[in-house]
């Protein structure tokens, strides 16, 4: 668990570029591209504020990702993206006013239950000891 705050970084960065996203499209209103040059239109949307801090947020989570994926199996880490779904539909829930009906929130309780048990099995990946060379440490051998 060594690695879980970065994680929950990667986790937390990703949602928050989702919202900020959101609220830049949502602020911009609906996307047209009659009578308008394609190229000025897209130039115009990624430096509107909200949209450009965004894809800003996307980078850090990107880079976070990465930091990560260097210490821990992907088979650990990625599923873990997924609580970021659940931080942005609760988000949307109060900040959009987005629909959080009895199966999202059912959807929301087994992502949950599922990232629990992903983490209970996680691996990461270390130095090779002196004795096992090809060993690697469990993330519980890590805590210690």
């Amino acid at each position: 668990m060594k690695f879980l705050p970065f994680i929950l970084f990667t986790v937390l960065t990703n949602a928050a570029a989702q919202l900020m996203l959101k609220q830049g499209m949502t602020t911009l209103g609906p996307i047209s591209f009659a009578g308008v040059n394609p190229a000025v239109k897209i130039l115009a949307i990624v430096f509107s504020p909200w949209v450009f801090f965004g894809l800003l947020t996307f980078v850090i989570s990107m880079a976070s990702h990465l930091y990560v994926l260097s210490k821990v199996d992907l088979s650990f880490a990625y599923p873990f993206l997924s609580l970021a779904y659940v931080v942005v539909a609760v988000f949307a829930y109060f900040v959009f006013r987005e629909d959080l009906n009895a199966l999202r929130i059912a959807g929301i309780a087994f992502i949950c239950v599922g990232t629990v048990l992903i983490a209970q099995s996680g691996r990461v990946h270390a130095e090779p000891s002196a004795t096992n060379p090809n060993q690697n440490l469990q993330t519980s051998e890590l805590v210690r």
